[in-house]
């Protein structure tokens, strides 16, 4: 098992996992915690097979280690702080449910160090997509929760530099459900191997 990390910026005790060594660097803010975010099988997969540099982002601990809720305001600055942290100055930078929509914040306030967005299920939002950078939508075709037509909608406004990958038959917990088909899409689309 890959080791967790925290970085303490102001006591706020951010969690982070750290995998591959690749020049292709990509930071994957999670929704919950690191542990059963999903994510870890789909990230391994990037570092260790595909040869990405692989930062996953947790939600803060409180006073006993416990992961505590976090605003989206939140888990932009601690994705700031921990990406300034381990010195990133360019990253593709994405997240499932949630952590995407972190992450689309953080890519619209900081479209300079972003070379692009990776949104694994889409929640419906009103944040616009940062311009210029490239965009890939990964959706499931049975998510209930985060559903293609959100993901649709989206892609609708920036058609031009996003693209959407279709991960047939499964649910919302399709980074979990299947992660190297989830994988696989990203090293592909990054044309990186």
């Amino acid at each position: 098992m890959t080791q967790q990390s925290t970085f303490d910026p102001d006591g706020r005790a951010v969690p982070y996992i750290e995998e591959g060594e690749g020049p292709v660097p990509l930071v994957l803010i999670s929704g919950r915690a690191l542990s059963g975010d999903g994510l870890a099988v789909v990230a391994h997969y990037l570092a260790e097979e595909a040869g990405f540099h692989v930062v996953r982002i947790g939600p803060r601990a409180d006073s006993v280690g416990q992961d505590r809720a976090t605003t989206l305001r939140e888990r932009v600055e601690d994705a700031a702080a921990v990406i300034d942290h381990l010195g990133l100055d360019h990253t593709w930078i994405g997240g499932h449910a949630f952590g995407g929509t972190a992450a689309r914040i953080f890519a619209a306030e900081h479209t300079d160090r972003v070379n692009g967005l990776l949104l694994l299920g889409v929640e419906d939002d009103e944040i616009p997509l940062a311009p210029a950078i490239p965009v890939l939508i990964v959706q499931a075709t049975d998510d209930a929760v985060t559903p293609p037509a959100t993901a649709e909608a989206l892609h609708a406004t920036a058609p031009e530099r996003a693209s959407i990958k279709i991960v047939d038959g499964a649910d919302h917990l399709f980074p979990a459900t299947h992660p190297i088909e989830t994988a696989v899409i990203i090293e592909e689309y990054l044309d990186w191997d």
